[in-house]
């Protein structure tokens, strides 16, 4: 028989190796938060095959490889965790999501392989966990762009919408909103967004920009102009009254106060950039005709972010 001491010390010699795992996943996943990434991938490449952490292990590497636009090194990250760890839903959802911008990109024929990849990945995370609205509605969008044969079907979507409603009256209403907005039954699509605006007032952004898409202009200021006689400090809602007449091309000195007025605020991270405040006051100068304001906006757009396509193309439309 093995001396009570000795089962002591091999409980505590797990128990500390288990800890010991445990705490490099919170840490890889603290830098990773940080976006520190080549220190969490140090952290993360010391979790060997086997260990307890394996599975998160890959799901962070997986992360990591997404957030440095390396899909198909994420793809099989994310692969590697749900097999090693099939019970978690996220490493699903994230296969499907890394599948998806390499379907994106990829030919006619390899997309037809990784289609049934993409919507089986998304489906058991919602199987795992039917709380997992981002797998819900990338489950939707799948079922609105895929043709039949590959399990597309705008019903499906509509039943994915009402799980959602059950779950975020809200979000319900936006998903069964944009599902109608892509069949163009734009009827269905207003009343969806409505209603989504009743059950949650944050939410009359997504009611705006419907009018905004549907070119209803005068409905789009009236719910931003309600909006911003409310808080007029709001730099969102500024940024939006101008985003509006950029957009729309009317009440352009009033869109250009708005946006010189968000200018002078400092965008905090997942806010429109001063790139696209620029760019926005490009289209408002060019609308206006004044080609010489409309280049220098476009090019400070450009020289804070040069990826913006609408500023590059604004530049090239003003330049012939």
């Amino acid at each position: 028989m093995t001396p009570p001491i000795t089962n002591t010390f091999i409980l505590l010699l797990f128990s500390c190796t288990i800890f010991a795992q445990s705490s490099k996943i919170n840490s890889a996943k603290t830098l990773f938060e940080a976006k520190n990434f080549s220190e969490a991938k140090k952290i993360l490449a010391g979790i060997s095959e086997g260990q307890a952490d394996f599975a998160a292990s890959r799901y962070f590497l997986g992360r990591i490889a997404f957030e440095e636009k390396q899909y198909e090194d994420a793809a099989d990250y994310f692969e590697e965790a749900t097999e090693v760890d099939s019970k978690v839903a996220d490493y699903f959802n994230w296969l499907g999501n890394a599948l998806g911008i390499i379907a994106r990109d990829a030919n006619p024929f390899r997309q037809g392989l990784l289609a049934p990849k993409m919507k089986s990945a998304w489906e058991s995370a919602v199987a795992l966990d039917p709380r997992n609205l981002d797998a819900r509605r990338s489950l939707i969008e799948y079922y609105t762009q895929a043709p039949g044969f590959m399990g597309g079907s705008f019903e499906k979507a509509h039943d994915v919408a009402l799980q959602i409603r059950k779950l975020d009256a809200a979000e319900g209403h936006l998903a069964s909103g944009r599902i109608y907005m892509k069949e163009e039954k734009f009827a269905e699509a207003e009343r969806e967004f409505i209603a989504m605006a009743k059950v949650k007032p944050d939410y009359v952004g997504g009611l705006a920009n419907f009018y905004v898409t549907r070119k209803q202009y005068d409905k789009a200021f009236a719910i931003y102009g309600e909006l911003n006689s409310k808080d007029p400090k709001n730099m969102l809602t500024i940024y939006q009254l101008g985003r509006l007449s950029a957009v729309s091309g009317t009440r352009l000195d009033f869109g250009e106060s708005s946006m010189k007025k968000y200018l002078t605020y400092q965008p905090k991270a997942g806010e429109p950039s001063h790139a696209a405040a620029y760019m926005r006051l490009g289209n408002i100068y060019e609308k206006r005709g004044d080609k010489v304001a409309a280049k220098k906006a476009y090019e400070t757009s450009l020289k804070l972010d040069g990826t913006l396509q609408e500023a590059k193309d604004g530049l090239a439309r003003i330049s012939k």
